[in-house]
């Protein structure tokens, strides 16, 4: 007489290859990913006394102390924009990559404990990270929105194009090349704990290496190429073109930004999906 097999509603397999990504996993599990969100977005200023007000003094503390200390003192040109719209629209995006890559930098070492005692799909937790900070980006844009207003309704010569369509687009590169780039530290560092100490202070420095304090048409043809290396100078660039009508606009960097975050993207995917394996013998 044969035994009725059981049937399984999750069988656990080591994966076979290093594209053996699991999406499907990552799918059923988006119950999880929502939990997850809710938790970054919420606890971060639970216990607060603003509260969800921080994301919105944040940004306009940093411009304004950048309006300050570049726009008055230093004398940075920004191309007849507000200095204070200017500073804001730069660092409204820069924002959401480098929280991005810190927060998802720390994957491994921070949650070492969930992943040793709960399965779940590893890449769940990094992707939680990612959507919490657009939540976060969202309501820092809605911020730059009413400056906005508030400057085209006084008369600022503010011209508005249809490259705000691309905006959707903008963010979907920033969270990739985020998450591509803080996925390969998260790797790295379950064996190379002092990384940590630099991807802070690195990230600080890769902002002046992008037009968030300074416009493009300021710099020389030579330093402007070096600039534009950067994937995030002509996400930022495209960004001030389409709301504040200055900046520079062109297809091949754009071009040059996607093709480099779907890059940073699979490969971090890749190292990532390969480390998930063993970095409980090594963290």
């Amino acid at each position: 007489m044969k035994t009725k097999e059981e049937d399984w509603t999750l069988v656990i397999k080591p994966t076979s290859s290093l594209f053996d990504l699991q999406l499907k996993e990552v799918w059923r599990y988006r119950d999880l990913l929502e939990m997850f969100v809710r938790r970054d977005f919420v606890a971060v200023y639970k216990q607060t006394i603003l509260g969800p007000i921080w994301f919105f003094l944040q940004p306009l503390f940093t411009s304004v102390t950048f309006t300050i200390v570049f726009g008055n003192i230093a004398g940075i040109s920004t191309d007849g924009v507000p200095p204070l719209l200017f500073y804001m629209a730069g660092i409204v995006g820069w924002n959401y990559f480098a929280e991005c890559l810190n927060a998802t930098s720390s994957t491994f070492t921070q949650n070492a404990t969930i992943f040793g005692k709960v399965y779940f799909p590893r890449l769940i937790m990094p992707l939680s990270i990612v959507v919490s900070n657009l939540l976060k980006f969202g309501v820092q844009f809605l911020l730059f929105l009413l400056l906005l207003f508030f400057y085209i309704a006084t008369g600022a010569d503010l011209e508005p194009n249809w490259a705000i369509a691309l905006v959707p687009f903008l963010v979907l590169l920033m969270a990739a090349l985020g998450l591509g780039f803080g996925m390969l530290i998260s790797s790295m560092t379950t064996k190379y704990r002092d990384l940590k100490f630099l991807i802070t202070f690195g990230v600080q420095l890769a902002m002046y290496a992008s037009p968030v304090i300074y416009p493009l048409s300021t710099l020389s043809e030579k330093y402007r190429i070096l600039i534009l290396a950067n994937p995030m100078s002509s996400i930022i660039e495209n960004f001030r073109y389409g709301f504040l009508g200055e900046g520079l606009f062109a297809w091949a960097y754009l071009g040059y930004s996607a093709l480099f975050a779907a890059f940073i993207l699979s490969l971090g995917t890749i190292v990532f999906n390969k480390v998930e394996k063993s970095f409980m013998d090594t963290v």
